[in-house]
């Protein structure tokens, strides 16, 4: 790019800024995310694998996201709820078009994009993109800093339905005013567009009621990997809810301790229904980013459990809080529908894989009522009838955990 035009268009991005600020942008009004979003997302398992050449079943490019479709479709998952595929980095080519448009990689997507969402779409399911608010997308490709309100245009002739927008290559100070500026040329286009934020994991400190009012979902936290030194890592920020962001959770607007990592090769089955309970119990978004194509039946379980979807579903959109802690035990519960319910967890983050006995009296949960029905959530066992001042008793393995309803009767 030539010096000049690269000045002008720096020029015209930060009188872009003083519009934005001077108006006051309006807030989020798409209507989605009323419960929190589902579905499928490429980056912990297939990264920024670009090579088409010598791994065409995993690089990215359509074919990855048209299998996944189709699994989603095939498989039960869209049945279950699940119904974003969701492109991350490295999806574009490293130039943009000499009108300055966004450009897939010819090769890995020949067909280009908007043909790529036809396909989901016909699958009965939708299509989310990445960007990135910087100059460079984390990847190195090209970013949206100087072109938000083309890329959203762009992104809407494709039939994009979501879109993550990161905040690499880029200056925090910008981001309480760039992020609400994307938003509001994502309404401009009169597309409904999911808006994933990763406004507050750049920047600890947030005003996390402003980044409510702009963004449906925002990461917060380090990008997941496939340990389970990283699920306990994220459920620990999680429970100390510094800044009280659990406190803006609600329908419309949510929390997102990233990707569901169930089906891959760093989780033992107990720790997998950790993540699945502990995701559920914090009303996160539920993306999966696992090989569909090839999943195990006891990870499959898992991520289609109707149970513990229906909690992470809940209508009231109440994000669960930890509200007890002994040793490697601690508790954490969720108001759930019908009025009066709770969700609740039950965990055992001791090491060594022994069964350990636990009692909790179910007020130190944050329960009250007088009368309930207990269930096991994965199993939908019926355990038993009990009040706030019942004790609960419990045998719990090591990185395992008891995932229970409390239904008011």
């Amino acid at each position: 790019m030539k010096v000049t035009a690269f000045c002008t268009m720096k020029l015209l991005y930060y009188l872009l800024l003083l519009t934005a600020t001077i108006l006051n942008v309006a807030s989020l009004q798409n209507g989605l995310a009323r419960t929190p979003p589902m579905g499928w997302l490429s980056w912990e398992r297939f990264r920024c694998n670009i090579d088409c050449k010598h791994d065409p079943k995993n690089c990215i490019g359509e074919r990855l996201y048209m299998e996944m479709a189709d699994a989603m479709a095939a498989g039960g998952y869209k049945a279950a709820g699940y119904e974003y595929v969701n492109i991350d980095d490295c999806w574009a080519a490293k130039n943009r078009s000499a009108d300055m448009e966004l450009v897939p990689d010819p090769v890995r997507f020949p067909h280009g994009i908007k043909a790529l969402a036809a396909y989901v779409h016909g699958k009965g399911l939708k299509l989310g993109i990445y960007g990135d608010m910087g100059i460079y997308t984390c990847g190195g490709y090209p970013g949206s800093k100087f072109t938000m309100e083309q890329d959203a245009r762009t992104f809407a002739e494709w039939g994009i339905d979501s879109f993550k927008m990161d905040g690499c290559y880029s200056s925090t100070d910008d981001f309480p005013i760039a992020y609400p500026i994307m938003e509001f040329f994502l309404n401009k286009t009169g597309r409904p567009f999911l808006f994933s934020c990763s406004w507050p994991a750049y920047k600890p400190q947030n005003d996390y009621v402003k980044i409510a009012k702009y963004c449906n979902i925002w990461r917060n936290y380090d990008d997941i990997n496939d340990s389970w030194d990283s699920v306990q890592s994220i459920i620990k920020f999680y429970g100390d809810d510094k800044g009280n962001f659990s406190a803006v959770a609600g329908p419309g607007n949510f929390n997102d301790p990233d990707m569901l990592i169930i089906g891959n090769t760093g989780l033992s089955d107990e720790q997998e229904k950790v993540q699945m309970a502990m995701w559920s119990i914090m009303a996160a978004p539920l993306f999966m980013s696992s090989d569909l194509r090839n999943l195990r039946k006891s990870s499959q379980d898992i991520l289609l459990n109707m149970h513990a979807i229906a909690i992470n579903q809940d209508k009231l959109g109440i994000m669960g809080k930890r509200v007890w802690q002994s040793g490697n035990f601690e508790g954490w519960s969720r108001p759930i529908l019908p009025q009066g319910s709770y969700a609740i967890a039950i965990l055992n983050l001791g090491h060594g894989g022994y069964l350990r006995d636990v009692s909790i009296k179910l007020s130190h949960l944050g329960v009250k009522g007088s009368k309930f029905t207990l269930t096991e959530v994965f199993t939908g066992q019926m355990i038993g009838n009990y009040g706030s001042s019942s004790v609960l008793k419990l045998q719990i393995d090591e990185s395992s955990v008891f995932f229970g309803k409390l239904t008011a009767v």
